[in-house]
């Protein structure tokens, strides 16, 4: 009998040296790097250095690094006037992936893979993600764009593009660690997705495109808007049980509880938990923090005996409410944390590439006799 891999769960599609998961441990590592560590020491930029490269870089390659991402920021007219036309029409995560599409159909280099251009096109796709995502909220909010600055860093940046004010130096680190947490996790939807697109020869900025298509979805990146729905619906601490137990009843998902692959509580969701306790100390959004943890701490208790623990997104929601993000950009900046390991899966790709074109069991009717349409009932 042929066996059938629905979600193709379990079933390895090919081999990478970007990202290894141990669901049953907890353990996320890129490229060799336990990701306590990389939280606890690195940044965003030099994450996208080790996906892309496979190690850490130099201080000249780091520094050369943040040169070139500093260049690639500012967007063009075309999108500029096509982000002030999408306002009120378009939600941001559509915006971001016609955002890429514009900037892959400006680069005249978009057909070539060498190593070199690719390069180029992650660096370049990594950059104005941001600027993009910033840029979208400031006009849809009736704000003047504000223009990224050359002394600030990636994680930085962005908060000071999107909000108009210098983010504080905590603000700013958990930032960064936010987007390293996100940067890369192996053969999830989207990247599966993205690579299945490349696997057509087609270009890295269409990959993308549908890797961003992809991680539209509330299955994937857009639970953690879902849980921050969540809290906003709850509301306060005595109203969580009769939520919880309302929602149980109608056998639904509590959105940001479970994982595919993991079995215990997922790492990014500690390292966050950690960063949000920083935040709420200091933030006029702590309750937002305190709920999840009364939420959480309550799920425990009725899913006893169940492998079902907080994932990335569940903490995610808190902390960036924290961080004065809008919901609706929390998954538009999955995306543009994902974008590293995103393109680092697409050059390993381009690299040894096969078109990806799996099979499906054929259950349908045999041998049926074509009747005209006159002679149709």
């Amino acid at each position: 009998m042929t066996e059938i891999a629905r979600g193709l769960e379990g079933i390895y599609v090919t081999e990478t040296k970007l990202c290894r998961i141990d669901g049953q441990k907890g353990e996320l590592v890129y490229s060799g790097y336990d990701i306590y560590e990389l939280a606890e020491h690195s940044n965003f930029e030099e994450v996208c250095f080790l996906l892309w490269n496979g190690r850490l870089p130099t201080n000249e390659e780091y520094s050369h690094l943040v040169e070139q991402l500093r260049r690639e920021r500012p967007i063009s007219p075309l999108n500029n006037r096509l982000l002030h036309e999408m306002v009120g029409f378009v939600r941001p995560m559509r915006a971001l992936e016609i955002a890429v599409t514009a900037i892959g159909a400006l680069d005249r280099n978009s057909s070539d893979m060498s190593p070199d251009a690719l390069q180029d096109q992650a660096r370049r796709l990594t950059a104005r993600m941001s600027t993009v995502i910033a840029a979208y909220h400031r006009i849809r909010e009736g704000n003047e764009i504000v223009a990224p600055r050359d002394d600030l860093g990636h994680a930085a940046n962005f908060l000071w593009m999107l909000r108009g004010s210098e983010p504080s130096e905590l603000e700013a680190r958990v930032m960064d660690v936010a987007l390293i947490l996100h940067a890369e996790h192996e053969m999830n939807a989207s990247t599966f997705g993205a690579i299945v697109t490349a696997s057509t020869q087609s270009d890295m900025y269409s990959a993308i495109a549908t890797a961003i298509g992809t991680l539209k979805g509330p299955l994937h990146g857009g639970a953690n808007d879902a849980v921050y729905k969540t809290l906003e619906a709850i509301g306060t601490e005595d109203k969580i049980p009769a939520y919880v137990d309302d929602l149980l009843a109608r056998g639904e998902r509590m959105m940001g509880i479970g994982h595919r692959i993991y079995k215990t509580t997922d790492p990014r969701a500690i390292i966050l938990e950690r960063l949000g306790e920083e935040l709420a100390k200091v933030s006029p959004d702590a309750h937002y923090y305190h709920l999840s943890q009364m939420l959480r701490d309550y799920l425990a208790q009725k899913l006893e005996g169940k492998p079902l623990y907080p994932n990335v997104d569940f903490f995610s929601a808190s902390v960036y409410k924290m961080l004065g993000i809008p919901n609706d950009l929390y998954t538009p900046i999955f995306a543009m944390s994902r974008i590293a390991g995103w393109t680092a899966h697409l050059m390993e790709q381009y690299a040894n590439n096969r078109l990806v074109r799996p099979n499906a069991l054929y259950e349908g009717a045999e041998n049926r006799p074509y009747v005209p349409m006159s002679k149709r009932d």
